[in-house]
């Protein structure tokens, strides 16, 4: 079985995602024995959709077992023994309710910025960023090379699409109107993380013991700690901070060579649950075999930070990120 979705029922759309569908799912039966099943779901469907769909099936795809399933609680399915799948829509009666906008939030997602930063590593040096680099002219192209499920990469390329963040009209994809796409992400990076402010138990400072305690806890390097070791600090005398993918309840094991620093006490370090541990720890690059976060990462968590985080994340700007943020368009 193989599933797209599309959001708008536009024939044109759902055709040829069916069409796309009905050949990756045939080839999965041919290598299983199993036979095929294609499915489009799509957000609403007009019965001259469904004729379409119908007559789409009998011309080209007979032998295949086909389904239009729909947001609005509809299904359709043509193929033997399917009968029993097809449901109605609920009809609609009155006025329709205004639909729900939908949050920026929902753009910025653990997976999404990790494939925002795969589609912006080639106008970056590899040291600071580590993702693939190249040309992407396909949703599965991307999918690819981000590593994560077509679904969600056809998710993500469609959301940029209907918000207007993306031009797919040339040889391949490319990100526009780039000053309100960063400051919506820098809003999505104001969510607030558990942190835990911590002090060695062996009293100490510098950057060895900071990269033992990353190393110890596979944790990540970030903000002004990573932009020094980036070379590209700014800020000093902030506790430097680690993170990690989830913080679990403070004690000795949790937390190896850290103990949780005492009232009104200057903690040596901070750990903080990553918000999107999947976009940073895949964007980390490694300093002497440690990873440090990447220096979108380190701008997106320095411009939210109220310690001196809007110079730093200026420096990063003027620096490094100038032309990747669209200043120079």
């Amino acid at each position: 079985m193989e599933v797209k979705s599309v959001s708008e029922g536009r024939p044109d759309r759902v055709i040829a995602l069916l069409s796309q569908a009905i050949l990756q799912a045939c080839r999965h039966a041919e290598r299983s024995g199993l036979s095929p099943l294609a499915i489009v779901y799509v957000g609403n469907a007009s019965p001259s959709l469904q004729q379409k769909v119908e007559q789409f099936h009998h011309d080209y795809a007979s032998d295949v077992a086909v389904g239009l399933v729909t947001g609005e609680g509809g299904s359709h399915f043509i193929g033997p023994g399917l009968d029993s799948l097809n449901v109605e829509a609920p009809r609609r009666f009155g006025k329709l309710k205004a639909a729900k906008p939908r949050r920026a939030n929902d753009l910025f997602s653990d997976l999404n910025q990790w494939m925002l930063k795969v589609l912006l590593a080639p106008e970056l040096p590899e040291d600071l960023l580590n993702a693939p680099r190249a040309d992407y002219r396909s949703v599965s192209a991307l999918a690819g090379a981000a590593d994560v499920s077509l679904m969600s990469a056809s998710r993500f390329v469609q959301r940029l699409r209907e918000d207007g963040f993306l031009d797919d009209s040339g040889d391949a994809f490319r990100l526009v109107r780039r000053h309100e796409l960063f400051k919506l992400w820098q809003s999505a990076a104001l969510r607030s993380s558990p942190e835990l402010r911590m002090s060695y138990v062996i009293p100490g400072s510098g950057i060895r013991q900071l990269q033992k305690s990353a190393s110890r806890l596979n944790a990540c390097i970030g903000l002004f700690a990573a932009a020094d070791l980036l070379n590209l600090g700014h800020v000093s005398g902030v506790p430097p901070h680690l993170y990690v993918r989830r913080l679990a309840p403070s004690s000795k094991a949790d937390w190896p060579g850290l103990v949780p620093s005492g009232p009104g006490e200057h903690p040596q370090i901070i750990l903080r649950q990553a918000s999107a541990p999947e976009s940073m720890f895949r964007g980390a690059v490694r300093v002497d075999d440690v990873p440090v976060a990447d220096v979108l990462q380190i701008w997106l968590d320095a411009s939210a930070h109220p310690a001196r985080g809007a110079e730093q994340a200026d420096l990063l700007r003027r620096k490094v990120l100038s032309g990747v943020l669209g200043d120079n368009a």
